[in-house]
């Protein structure tokens, strides 16, 4: 079960973080991969850990803001490997900023990054999957994509969105063998926002109200994101899967036990 030999993957934004997990979790399940990123020189050493797997790797330079390198790409990885099986659009920025301060090129940063190049990207590789009566397609979302939190306009508006475009394209392209899914972690460090984990007093914050108690650690999206590139979710599709630790269940923080007593 969950075997990915023999499958491609190609997923975007792999020169670090949550990007670098997943395709190395589809990696060592037997998927070969195109790795991607603005610069290809970043992947290099990604690249060789990949091929030290055992596993074929081709890194490819890609801006998901730019619709001649999206073609460029989706050109190149198809030489590369003739066929595409699983699309991980994993690529994504934030701005962090008070709704009142987010200017018009904040905004269009975001949301061409998040959501239109996701869809220009998945535009770009479905062709081929279309062809073959076969894909699995993952859009990576967030809990902003269920929820929305301060300071985040921009960002939970991508979220939000590509949680309906998972459901329009999964609704268009199933009756090619396509599914096309969204996964949405809760809160990781990642480098977009490692700054916030250096005020102890928001982790305390953050860790009292996911109910498993803990941020999410690396290798806890693992088995959610070969789930949705393996055969074993044939038939889901327009789904978000949350891996969250519980935060989307609306979870308050713990009330002080004097408080509970009374």
């Amino acid at each position: 079960m969950f075997d990915l030999t023999g499958r491609v993957a190609l997923v975007t934004g792999t020169s670090r973080g949550l990007g670098q997990g997943s395709a190395r979790a589809l990696a060592r399940c037997g998927a070969d991969l195109v790795l991607t990123s603005r610069k290809q020189q970043d992947l290099l050493p990604f690249q060789e850990e990949i091929r030290a797997m055992g596993r074929k790797a081709v890194a490819l330079e890609l801006d998901v803001r730019d619709e001649a390198s999206i073609a460029r790409m989706a050109e190149q990885a198809l030489a590369a490997f003739g066929a595409i099986d699983i699309l991980v659009n994993n690529a994504g920025c934030n701005v962090r900023k008070p709704a009142l301060e987010i200017s018009w090129q904040d905004w269009n940063q975001v949301l061409d990054t998040n959501l239109r190049g996701s869809f220009f990207v998945a535009k770009a590789i479905a062709p081929q999957m279309i062809a073959r009566g076969y894909g699995r397609i993952v859009n990576i979302g967030s809990v902003t994509s269920v929820a929305g939190y301060a300071g985040l306009a921009p960002y939970t508006a991508s979220r939000g969105g590509i949680r309906q475009l998972t459901m329009s394209l999964a609704d268009e392209w199933g009756r090619h063998g396509i599914t096309v899914n969204c996964l949405a972690p809760g809160w990781f460090k990642t480098e977009q926002n490692k700054i916030l984990y250096e005020d102890p007093e928001w982790v305390e914050y953050l860790v009292d109200r996911i109910p498993l108690k803990r941020p999410g650690a690396p290798g806890d999206l693992d088995g959610a994101i070969v789930f949705l590139a393996s055969e074993e979710s044939c038939y889901i599709t327009g789904q978000t899967l949350l891996v969250d630790g519980g935060i989307s269940t609306g979870a308050m923080r713990a009330m002080p036990a004097k408080r509970a007593k009374s």
